[in-house]
């Protein structure tokens, strides 16, 4: 076999230096497997220019991409500043709600009137990404008292973080619901639920795809302390799950960040959710044309810990260097896959028949070498199966006729999702996929398949494992 298959996806956000059809394309040719629509930024009329854009670019070059729309979710942020405050320690900062007013020197309005109930005296409010710190001294009339214990600006709309905090925040707002049923009208094929707290925050989201008629798979993003503790119930419930180290990062003590990384890449792995690293993989690349050795160790770690998906966010929205991004991306991934993995699949936990006669395929697929897996999957279960036991060589091709599938399948780690004709027999497009793969040079003659079906016979589901060679 010829070892020309990126196992790893690469996920990139799409900004203002990225949205145009020329370099939609350049980045698609780099490796992109799917876009990120950031709906805390994007409009709808952008939105429904950008998704058939991206369909018609990736059907122009035969590639299977995916959309990713995630949520603005419901994010505590500060009001309008006429101008900064510059914020000395012992500073007093009054966060206002409910329409008070302050007689303190510095005070701003607060988005969430609830935060005079959720938060307590003592506690250490964190502002703007977890450059200023706070502690409260006292609440009263509507009024949070807070002491600066940090230095910096404040402007206008930041982001408050309240490490440990329970805020009574409802999954999802009115902005997010209505961005979902865009999302649903338009075919997206996945949604991420940000700031995701708990199990039902899950089933809430996909109550509301369902009422819309979507299809999406749902990504719960880990952000909080909250999600962290529920953290086995949450991938339980979810499809797919995102460590958003941005947030996670600032709520949870740094020295634990990457304990907690590992912890839920350990669990989604051995549960069957495809799991993605995001947040600051190259963030020094927003404005150099190299990364940092660092950044380049932390890529390589989320690949040998067998990652799904690597993600960039401002380094493709808004930095100077996106191709190179990517192009950096790919070329550490496709290193570090040749070196060898953690452990994590092997204590994947199996519950039905169909996971076990998966497992019997890619075990006689593991003992062969240069061999490749042929998944025939109506709905993508067998070929999630198959990607969640990570083949140690053998790339899965998931044969399916529904480009929606197709598309869902390009999150999984390993899996090369093609299309065939439902009106065609599995002879005949086994045959066709022979010579797609040996024209591609992904195979080669002589080479083994291991090939594995959940396909429909009639009113029953049939699994079968089958041997030959091409």
């Amino acid at each position: 076999m010829i070892s020309s298959l990126r196992k790893t996806r690469i996920i990139a956000t799409l900004g203002p230096v990225s949205e145009t059809p020329e370099r939609l394309r350049e980045m698609m040719q780099a490796g992109v497997n799917i876009f990120r629509l950031n709906m805390s930024h994007a409009n709808h009329d952008s939105v429904r220019n950008l998704v058939p854009t991206i369909r018609g670019i990736a059907e122009e070059l035969g590639l299977i991409i995916g959309i990713l729309m995630d949520t603005q979710g419901p994010a505590v942020r500060t009001g309008d500043l006429p101008v900064k405050f510059e914020l000395k320690v012992g500073d007093i900062l009054e966060f206002t709600v409910r329409g008070a007013q302050s007689e303190e020197v510095y005070s701003v309005n607060v988005n969430y009137d609830g935060l005079i109930d959720d938060i307590s005296v003592g506690d250490v409010m964190l502002v703007d990404n977890g450059v200023l710190h706070l502690k409260v001294l006292n609440k009263e009339n509507n009024r949070i008292r807070c002491e600066v214990l940090t230095p910096g600006p404040l402007g206008s709309r930041r982001h408050i973080n309240l490490p440990g905090v329970r805020v009574n925040l409802p999954p999802l707002t009115e902005k997010d619901i209505a961005d979902v049923a865009l999302g649903c009208e338009l075919g997206v094929d996945f949604i991420a639920l940000s700031f995701c707290r708990e199990a039902s925050d899950i089933h809430e989201m996909k109550r509301v795809i369902a009422t819309h008629h979507g299809t999406a798979r749902v990504i719960a993003k880990i952000e909080d302390q909250c999600a962290v503790k529920c953290i086995e119930e949450i991938i339980e419930a979810t499809d797919a799950v995102m460590i958003a180290r941005g947030d996670l990062g600032i709520e949870c003590p740094m020295e634990e960040l990457p304990i907690i990384q590992r912890r839920i890449m350990k669990k989604a792995i051995q549960l069957g959710r495809p799991v993605i690293v995001a947040t600051h993989l190259l963030e020094s690349m927003i404005e150099n044309p190299v990364p940092t050795r660092a950044e380049i160790t932390d890529v390589a770690n989320a690949v040998f810990e067998q990652a799904d998906a690597i993600m960039l966010s401002g380094e493709t929205t808004v930095g100077k260097y996106p191709l190179e991004c990517i192009r950096v991306m790919d070329r550490v991934a496709r290193r570090i896959e040749r070196s060898g993995y953690a452990p994590y699949a092997k204590q994947t936990e199996l519950e039905n028949d169909q996971e076990k006669t998966t497992r019997a395929g890619v075990s006689l697929a593991n003992s062969l070498p240069h061999s490749g897996l042929i998944v025939f999957t109506s709905h993508g279960v067998m070929a999630d199966y198959a990607s969640q036991l990570r083949p140690q060589t053998a790339p899965v091709f998931a044969i399916t006729a529904q480009a929606e599938v197709a598309r869902r399948l390009i999150l999984n780690w390993g899996t090369h999702p093609i299309v065939a004709s439902k009106r065609k027999g599995m002879e005949q497009i086994l045959s066709e996929v022979e010579e797609i793969l040996l024209k591609n040079s992904l195979m080669e003659k002589g080479n083994s398949l291991v090939i594995l079906s959940d396909l429909e016979e009639g009113e029953k589901n049939v699994d079968s494992i089958e041997l030959r060679k091409i």
